[in-house]
């Protein structure tokens, strides 16, 4: 390194100079909302803003019984519970995603402060990494992380790990204009900050610090929030506007018909009357407003996501963010990077070829081998800890398959005086080591294929049968490296060849399977070549040849925004991607109506992460990946991410259960206050009891459908559509069909007890029974809703379900039997409980004679 002497450097006045320009070496952190902000965004929700209104509704009735009727301290029970649920619902959602926030803090750490030669005013000198500035002289060498972006201005057989950035795990760099590769995607003489140096050294000048470095643009970039839409805020958003618009609707025509009621039967006008019949009948039409609107969705939503949030992290899915658990069940198109993701990440020998067999033709002969082996350990700089290997990755590949055949290479080099070392450089495309020997110096050749054998002795056919398995090699988009060695001054001896790639993790193919049978797109984008990209998406059964479906980042950059959305459906490989290029097919294919998810652990997925539905950072990717991401696929498997599909389609439908089960309830208690309006009948249920009812419709059923497990069943079907409404067809026949039948019941047993015995105590308790146990029945219907199988189906595995419904059985019994004054009930019989049990079990037997009627009749269906 004699020449490093020459350059001067800066001076400390240029220096400050500088950095008041350009700034500090250091990646501006995102700024962090307050957490009394990121609490209070949470009543941004639709439902939430429905309930605060129905709740100061609420509170406003509770005044009015308490002062102008003489009601009793009772009376404010409706109004908390309302204000109780929108704490749990927006509680709940806050504490999950900030005990999350907690635990991804770390990530955005950046380590600024190491060490860092520099050399300024004609010295050699360690400065910590924030305070390099544009124009410093760096010298880099094996091992380093690159500080900044800079211009090399010096080489010595050094090659990078730019995978982070471009998904490239070795690019060569060099100083010679004659080596530089014309496809890389930056130029060869450039280096980037957080980049590593896998061998050689180097000096560069600084142009650029931190958020001016590609690192910091992409670091910037992934900050941005694009307040992407999930298709489940969207869903509640509908179902909000919907319930809002029919109670509204519905109190008007309350409002409308009972004052025509008073104009006609009224006479003569009394204008004391009319005012307290005015107030009673607003009084109504709040009240409907406020049983109408489902308090419990929103906790029902957080208790699922929180649900699954806990349950995912036990199939390696961590969730930072609750939305995600379910947006995945969305998901139409994954993108997903190429290195780290669908393959191992490191470098390993997928085959080895020689000529020189022995008799029997399956291995090559003990001199070969002894030859081979000698020249992988020996003629190598890289080193092993453990599986991880410390230099080029491509040497590497060699010692961990030395390993595999359980030779060490440590105990092979030290059988090995070296005596001379050529180095590999980019001129030769070899590297050479001579070793003592017995008899003669032995030298031992590495290098190009084509290079080495150009040097050995071969004949024609020997040269024929080594070109055609390296085209083969070479379709595959593997790296190849021939190997010679040559005795005293004779002439080399080609020995053979390996086919080095890195392999496809052994579970991707089937996970790919598993997401295209779900009607999931899978895209690769990626900063390799096409060559590699397209080998990759042929092994995992992707696409079958062809290169219609590719493009690169530079014919990508050519397309609009609009050619690229009419182009990005088609699109199954993206390579040479630049980091802005995966973002920007994002936003193409979101504007075409698709839920994307990304995955990446690269610095460079970062924007796309952000801006995708649901980002997926692997659990070994860097900090600026799994700060920009909402889950982080622990251990880094692609099939992870089908079980996180699988999870969040489940939770989809369990949600829908809830508001199946809930707005049913709800069609029942505005049917009977719309009917008891118009008959002048009292309130057939308490406030208490009113409440226990909505714990029940609330809470425990909140609890019992968000703890069902997930079903495989649901990852043979096609994805639902973003722009279908949550509550489907079937949905609505459910709640229609069943919430009048349960109305029609309930007030017929009402008038019957009101006219048979004027509602005693004891018809109080009975009725009151009656209407939890035929909610109590129905949650198995719901359970079973939209599966097509038994409510017994999954049964023993849904033992939350079980413990939650015998935990409301027995809050009835308990209620009834001593609730006395407090819920205003009397003790039934064994006989009444026994009659009660049974025939409100007619609506769950009812529901599964109809199950069982639909499986059958499109068992024949299919089979015909």
């Amino acid at each position: 390194m004699a020449k490093i002497r020459k350059y001067q450097g800066l001076t400390n006045d240029q220096v400050l100079e500088s950095r008041r320009l350009h700034g500090e070496n250091i990646l501006t952190p995102p700024e962090k909302e307050s957490v009394w902000k990121r609490f209070m965004e949470k009543f941004r929700d639709p439902l939430i803003v429905i309930l605060l209104v129905a709740g100061t509704l609420s509170i406003g009735i509770s005044f009015y019984e308490y002062f102008g009727l003489g009601g009793s301290k009772g009376v404010f029970l409706e109004p908390v519970g309302i204000f109780v649920a929108i704490i749990l619902a927006t509680g709940l959602a806050f504490v999950f995603e900030y005990k999350a926030g907690k635990e991804f803090a770390i990530l955005n750490q950046v380590h600024d402060d190491e060490a860092v030669r520099v050399i300024r005013e004609g010295s050699v000198m360690k400065v910590p990494k924030r305070e390099i500035v544009v124009g410093d002289i760096v010298m880099i060498g094996t091992g380093d992380e690159i500080p900044a972006d800079g211009r090399l201005l010096e080489t010595v057989s050094m090659s990078v790990d730019e995978s982070t950035l471009t998904g490239e795990p070795v690019t060569h760099k060099s100083t010679d204009e004659k080596d530089f590769d014309k496809d890389a995607t930056f130029p060869s003489n450039q280096v980037l900050r957080g980049t590593k140096v896998l061998e050689g050294h180097g000096v560069f000048e600084v142009e650029a610090v931190g958020d001016a470095t590609e690192n910091g643009k992409v670091f910037v970039a992934a900050q941005i929030d694009d307040h992407v839409k999930t298709p489940l805020s969207e869903q509640l958003e509908k179902l909000g506007k919907l319930i809002s618009w029919l109670s509204y609707g519905i109190a008007a025509l309350v409002i409308v018909a009972r004052l025509a009621d008073f104009f006609i039967t009224v006479s003569p006008f009394d204008s004391i009357y009319f005012i307290t019949y005015s107030l009673q009948t607003v009084m109504i039409a709040v009240t409907l407003i406020v049983v109408a609107v489902p308090e419990g969705l929103p906790m029902a939503v957080n208790l699922s996501l929180a649900y699954s949030m806990r349950r995912m992290l036990k199939t390696n899915n961590l969730v930072r963010k609750l939305h995600a658990c379910e947006t995945m069940g969305a998901v139409t198109v994954i993108c997903t990077d190429k290195t780290g993701t669908l393959t191992q990440n490191q470098m390993r020998v997928a085959e080895l070829f020689t000529i020189r067999k022995d008799t029997v033709g399956k291995e090559a002969d003990s001199l070969t081998q002894e030859a081979l082996y000698l020249n992988m350990a020996v003629n190598s700089t890289a080193q092993l800890h453990g599986e991880e290997v410390i230099g080029n990755p491509t040497e590497g590949a060699l010692l961990l398959w030395l390993k595999e055949k359980g030779l060490d290479y440590l105990e092979l080099r030290e059988t090995c005086e070296i005596l001379d070392e050529v180095p590999f450089s980019t001129e030769k495309k070899y590297m050479a080591t001579t070793v003592s020997s017995s008899t003669s110096p032995i030298t031992y050749i590495k290098g190009a294929p084509e290079i080495v054998m150009a040097i050995c002795d071969m004949t024609v056919e020997d040269q024929k049968i080594y070109q055609d398995i390296l085209l083969e090699y070479q379709q595959k988009a593997m790296r190849t490296l021939g190997f010679a060695v040559r005795q005293s001054s004779s002439q080399p001896v080609f020995l053979g060849v390996v086919a080095i790639s890195d392999p496809v993790r052994q579970e991707v193919p089937e996970a790919v399977r598993e997401c295209l049978a779900a009607g999931i797109d899978v895209k690769i984008v990626t900063g390799d070549t096409p060559a590699t990209a397209i080998e990759i998406a042929r092994q995992i059964g992707l696409m079958e040849g062809g290169s219609s479906a590719v493009i690169t980042g530079t014919e990508l950059e050519l397309l609009t925004d609009k050619e690229l959305q009419e182009r990005a459906g088609q699109l199954k490989i993206i390579a040479r991607a630049r980091p802005m290029d995966k973002k920007r097919l994002v936003e193409a294919l979101q504007a075409r109506g698709e839920v994307v998810a990304v995955t990446g652990d690269g610095t460079n997925d970062a924007p796309a992460l952000k801006t995708a539905h649901v980002g997926l950072s692997m659990g070994d990717g860097t900090a600026v990946a799994k700060e920009a991401s909402d889950i982080t696929i622990i251990d880094n498997s692609f099939s992870s991410i089908g079980r996180a599909v699988m999870w969040g389609r489940s939770l989809y439908r369990n949600i829908q259960r809830f508001i199946l089960f809930q707005m049913t309830v709800n069609v029942v208690a505005c049917l009977i206050v719309l009917i008891g309006a118009f008959c002048d009948m009292r309130s057939p249920l308490t406030v208490t009891q009113m409440l226990w009812v909505n714990l029940i419709m609330d809470t425990f059923a909140a609890m019992a459908l968000a703890s069902l497990p997930p079903t495989k069943q649901v990852m043979r079907e096609r994805p639902r559509d973003r722009r279908n409404f949550i509550i489907s067809r079937p949905m609505r026949w459910f709640i229609m069909g069943v919430g009048l039948a349960l109305s029609f019941l309930l007030l017929a047993i009402y008038f019957w007890f009101q006219y048979t015995d004027g509602f005693s105590a004891y018809d109080h308790s009975l009725f009151f029974t009656i209407f939890v146990m035929l909610q109590f029945w129905n949650l198995f219907n719901a359970k079973a809703f939209l599966t097509g199988k038994s409510a017994f189906s999954q049964l023993g595995q849904s033992k939350e379900f079980l413990f939650i419904v015998a935990l409301i059985f027995i809050g009835q019994i308990l209620i009834v039997e001593l609730g006395g004054q407090m819920f205003n009930t009397v003790p039934l019989s064994l006989r009444d409980w026994l009659i009660v049990v049974f025939n409100t079990s007619l609506v769950f037997l009812f529901g599964e004679l109809v199950r069982i009627f639909r499986k059958q009749y499109f068992h024949n269906r299919w089979k015909n």
